[in-house]
């Protein structure tokens, strides 16, 4: 699913001087990279061997993907564009092209899209007896209901804005959607232009209308606000209506000042504001909504031609995530149970515990309560007396957030660092920072110019003289809700080294000094991480050097940093055996005749989420985990953590997972310089395997 503009323009060389290029090494555009990851995406939707209403599901996440894309990605691309434009060198060339190449990639991704939905699901899913109709195709007693529900349930959330030639159009939504709808009287020729928002956050987006013989019908609400535009607009001379699906994307980076009297917070608060008014990235219509219409809705917007995409009758397909409930459980996958662990159920004190050995949590496939049962209990234990942690998403209803506040009511010092620019949960971890605040805690709100993204939780205790640390160093949140999805993994010790560079990691965030910083077990974020990884790789290139046993496996969201993807290449082409697991962007364009690297993307009914670095290390290996991928934001501009698997036991589980992961034929992909996505192929002897089902089983 690579258009041809895309294959003409995915090598992008940057950073690195022809004097330093390996002989197997190039890039790919980052921007293309992340589209081809969504094209995976849209693989699994186009499946049919995935159940259908996990197909829904799999649009939604495209469409969602595509939208924080536009608003993030594209925008910051648009921005440097906007300051090479007076000058026009071959920065702004460049920029120019790679636009160009994005929006044919996406149109012809949207293209698939299209016929995925209305070629193979829409049909699937009538052959099941579910039909997703429209205002055209109701049966006379369904247009009653629809009628009656307009009345009673949608015009009062409804607030139509009617458009002048003469006058500025009325501030359009990031990410909503609208009906631009054309009022025409049939007699006088009279036309005005009106916009109707879709209420879908507070309505929802479909509705279930009444059947009979176990068949359903779903009707999407922006067809049932259709049936009702005469009834909307009936104290108007109007007698003929039409309505096309329109959608604005906005720039949604913040733009934080440097004014030194102004909180962070107040900052962050400002710029969400004008968030709402960003520069348009994005302006999706209706491909049938009449050119006059059309006209007047890109004049009066301002947007460029590179920002006007066509598309189909419906936006905002992310609402297909919620489906509605059609009770059809054999259309789903099957429900999977977590598997408690033993040890820790049968333990009186997760403390006591820790304090004995190392514990190791995988979720989704182990249960996330354990973090909350173990803060609980830290929040009345008369042994604790402080717990630091630091948090980038947490929980609508957040159970770690409730476990905080209920240790300072027992008099336990709380230190919370607060990311508030984690992107999208702005407002919600202001929210959160006040609330903790108000009850006593101590909240840091990060640092200028730098993001916390670290998992990092330190729970200190002290009996008698002596003080320990329990640590927590995680690649994921502190989130029960993204727990239940998201793979990932979590190490819990009370090793005395880590638990003292932990407390050096929050020294460093209070009384930022990186360049004075030292860690020795760690890597940390913006100090070590990139010289440690690539020493590991050098210390492999030794040991192949010498015939030794010299390999390494890189699981991590995306590969980005040019420093890191050359240490990678020299260490291939020195005879390190390289294996990368990448969900999203892989910037390495990985030759399809390289004998020592291979890369491979697994898109699954869980996200991959999960970063891992294994080193053979001559027959000794060394095992990872931490909360940074190699990109140059995660080494440089973010506080992260990765931690030593020290445990022999845990650092085996570790190397059975990635060794599943890489064995998997059924989800993975091949990531390569073509950017084409074809499945791993699957041997006539080989057995299938689907890493994610086979990993319930050895977490069993």
């Amino acid at each position: 699913m690579v258009s041809k503009a895309t294959k003409k323009s995915n090598i992008r060389n940057k950073n690195v001087t022809s004097k330093e290029i390996p002989p197997s090494y190039s890039l790919i555009d980052r921007e293309l990279s992340w589209l081809a990851f969504n094209s995976r995406v849209l693989q699994e939707a186009a499946n049919k061997k995935v159940p259908l209403l996990e197909r829904i599901k799999f649009l939604g996440i495209f469409s969602n993907n595509l939208d924080e894309f536009f608003r993030v990605r594209v925008a910051g691309v648009r921005r440097l564009l906007q300051l090479n434009k007076e000058v026009k060198n071959k920065e702004f060339k460049s920029l120019k092209k790679e636009l160009e190449a994005i929006k044919a990639t996406v149109l012809f991704q949207q293209k698939e899209f299209s016929r995925v939905y209305t070629d193979e699901i829409l049909k699937d899913l009538k052959k099941e007896g579910i039909a997703i109709v429209d205002e055209t195709t109701l049966t006379a007693d369904e247009e009653i209901f629809v009628h009656d529900v307009f009345i009673n349930k949608i015009a009062g959330k409804i607030s139509p804005l009617l458009l002048q030639h003469g006058k500025e159009l009325p501030n359009i939504k990031d990410g909503e959607i609208y009906l631009a709808v054309s009022m025409r009287n049939s007699v006088s020729g009279n036309v005005q232009y009106a916009l109707v928002d879709i209420p879908s956050k507070s309505l929802g987006r479909f509705h279930v209308l009444p059947s009979s013989e176990g068949k359903k019908r779903i009707i999407l609400l922006d067809d049932m606000i259709r049936v009702g535009l005469p009834l909307l607009f009936s104290s108007l001379d109007f007698d003929e209506f039409t309505a096309h699906t329109i959608k604005l994307t906005r720039d949604a980076e913040l733009d934080i000042d440097n004014e030194v009297a102004v909180s962070l917070i107040d900052k962050v608060t400002k710029s969400l504001k004008q968030r709402k008014t960003g520069a348009p990235t994005r302006f999706i219509y209706d491909k049938d909504i009449p050119e006059d219409l059309l006209d007047f809705l890109t004049r009066k917007l301002k947007a460029d031609k590179d920002s006007v995409i066509p598309g189909g009758k419906y936006h905002n397909f992310r609402d297909f995530i919620k489906f509605p409930d059609v009770s059809r459980p054999d259309l789903l996958n099957p429900k999977q149970s977590v598997t408690r662990i033993k040890e820790i159920d049968e333990a009186k004190s997760m403390l006591n515990l820790i304090q004995k050995r190392d514990l190791l949590l995988s979720y989704p496939y182990q249960p996330f309560d354990y973090i909350i049962r173990l803060l609980r209990e830290a929040a009345i234990d008369p042994t604790v007396f402080a717990i630091r942690i630091s948090l980038y998403r947490l929980a609508e209803n957040s159970s770690i957030a409730g476990a905080l506040i209920n240790a300072i009511q027992n008099g336990k010092q709380v230190i919370v660092v607060m990311e508030l620019r984690a992107r999208f949960m702005e407002e919600h971890n202001i929210y959160w920072a006040n609330r903790l605040r108000e009850e006593g805690a101590y909240v840091i709100y990060g640092i200028p110019d730098y993001k916390v993204h670290s998992k990092l939780m330190v729970i200190s205790r002290r009996v008698g003289f002596e003080t320990t640390n329990i640590v927590h160093i995680g690649t994921g949140n502190f989130n029960e809700d993204t727990a239940r999805l998201y793979c990932d993994h979590a190490l819990l010790t009370s090793r005395k080294k880590i638990g003292e560079e932990c407390l050096n990691v929050f020294d460093l965030i209070q009384n930022f000094r990186p360049d004075k910083a030292r860690f020795r077990t760690l890597w940390v974020s913006p100090v070590n991480t990139r010289e440690r990884f690539i020493a590991m790789l050098k210390r492999e290139m030794d040991f192949a050097a010498k015939g030794m046993p010299s390999r390494a496996i890189i699981k991590i969201n995306s590969l980005v940093d040019d420093a890191s993807i050359k240490a990678i290449v020299e260490a291939a082409d020195a005879g390190v055996k390289i294996d990368l697991i990448i969900r999203g962007i892989c910037c390495l364009a990985v030759q399809e005749n390289h004998p020592n690297i291979r890369a491979v993307s697994i898109i699954d009914k869980y996200l991959e989420h999960a970063r891992v670095f294994y080193f053979e290390n001559g027959g000794d290996p060394e095992v990872f985990i931490g909360s940074a991928d190699l990109m140059q934001r995660n080494l440089q501009s973010r506080v992260e953590v990765t931690v030593p698997i020290q445990d022999k036991e845990l650092k085996q589980v570790l190397i059975q997972v990635l060794q599943t992961q890489l064995s998997d034929n059924v989800k993975a992909r091949l990531l390569e310089e073509g950017m084409h996505n074809h499945m791993v192929k699957k041997a006539a002897k080989d057995k299938s395997v689907r890493s994610q089902e086979l990993l319930h089983t050895l977490f069993s």
